[in-house]
This record gives structure tokens, sequence and C-alpha cells, in this order.
């Protein structure tokens, strides 16, 4: 018992002397990961204890070493990207409620007339269309009230405008249903069209920086096409 004892002080002077702390020192919190103050505690054990006619290699020592330093800098490393993340999700939020009450080029259906009383819109073609036909309804009662015939059209971006809407529907106030039907050699089909929307406000959702748009719901930040004030 008096030689475990003294084996004990002598261990604990050792790792005084390195300026390692011993669990009789502090209450450290319990961890699943080895920190540096084990790693030391354990590469001093087995210098102590190795065979002295089998002394441990440098080189195996050296790659102990040069392992444990590895995997401290990638774990300095994870701290570190995980800080930039937090910060990058402040970053977009600070960067997203400059936009608030501004209007996006974003995927939706209901459109508004502009500051100039005209209606604009784009179309994302996936492949070359036969024909392209936009429909622009009243979003309330689905009256018809203007047809826009785009003929043939490449892929790509198509833009589409309305200039000399009726004048219910110049100042802004009356929503605007627009449906495409684009004909790519097997018949009219409808596609998704973009307008431009208010930003009412903003979320990160899994991750993503989500715009509330106003007549339009929610849509991915990703989705934007252009801004406009």
């Amino acid at each position: 018992m008096s030689e475990v004892s003294n084996s004990q002080q002598a261990q604990d002077a050792l790792f005084k002397k390195l300026g390692i702390k011993t669990a009789t020192e502090t209450n450290r919190k319990s961890s699943q990961t080895l920190g540096q103050e084990d790693f030391l505690r354990l590469m001093t054990s087995q210098l102590q204890n190795q065979d002295p006619f089998a002394p441990m290699e440098n080189g195996d020592f050296i790659a102990q070493m040069a392992q444990f330093s590895s995997v401290t800098g990638i774990n300095r490393m994870s701290e570190s990207l995980d800080k930039m993340s937090g910060q990058f999700d402040k970053m977009r939020i600070a960067m997203a409620t400059d936009i608030l009450g501004h209007s996006v080029l974003a995927p939706g259906n209901i459109g508004k007339a502009d500051s100039r009383g005209e209606l604009h819109g784009v179309l994302e073609m996936p492949k070359t269309s036969v024909n392209t036909l936009i429909n622009l309804s009243d979003a309330s009662t689905g009256e018809l009230l203007h047809t826009i015939d785009l003929g043939a059209q490449p892929s790509g971006l198509v833009g589409f405008s309305w200039t000399d809407l009726p004048p219910g529907y110049r100042s802004g106030e009356k929503p605007i249903l627009i449906s495409a039907l684009v004909n790519f050699g097997k018949g009219p089909e409808n596609i998704q069209p973009s307008v431009f929307s208010k930003v009412l406000g903003t979320e990160i959702k899994d991750d993503q920086l989500m715009l509330d748009l106003e007549d339009n719901g929610s849509v991915n930040s990703e989705a934007i096409l252009r801004f406009r004030n």
C-alpha cells in the first residue's frame, strides 16, 4: 500500500512539475473525448510502464503526438466552423431584414401592379416551347382580364409584361392571378411563373433562409431572381 501511495505521489509531483492539474486538484466535467491533459497523463504512464528491454520507438512516440495534434486541430476547426455558421445565420437574417418592405422576383401566381401601374414577370423555360400563353385573371372572381401570347420561346428565362392594365388594377391594390400555359410539343401544360412580391418577414427554417411574401406565402431565398426597391 505504501509503494502504491509513493508511486501516486511521484506521479502527482511529475504532473505538477509539468503544469498538469490532477483530478484531486480540480473538478473536471465528465467527457467522452480525450483532452490534452488526458493525453499527457496516458503518455506519461506509458513511458513509465514500458518494457525497459523493448522501449517505445521514437517514431511511435512522434506518431502518437502527431495523431493527437491532428485530432486537436480538427476539433478546433470544427468549433470554428460552428461559430462561423452561427455568425453566417445572423448575417443572413440581417441582410434579409434590409429588404423588408421591398419587392423580390420570386415564384408565385399572384401579382400586383407596380408604382408605374404595370405588371411584370418571368418564366423559367426548361426547354424550347412551341407556344407560350400567359393568362391574367382577377384573383378574387377568376374573371379573365388579359392574355399575352408569347409564341414559341427558347429555353431559359423569358420575361412578360402587361402595361395597359384596367383603371381598377393600376393602383396595385387588386391582386391578379397569373397562369402560364406552355406547349413543349405534347400539348399545353402549366409552369410556375415568377412575379414581384413584397417581403413581409423572414425566418431561418431547417437551416434555410425563408422569405414571407405578400400574397405568395413562404419562399426559399435561393429562389429569388431579383430585388427591387
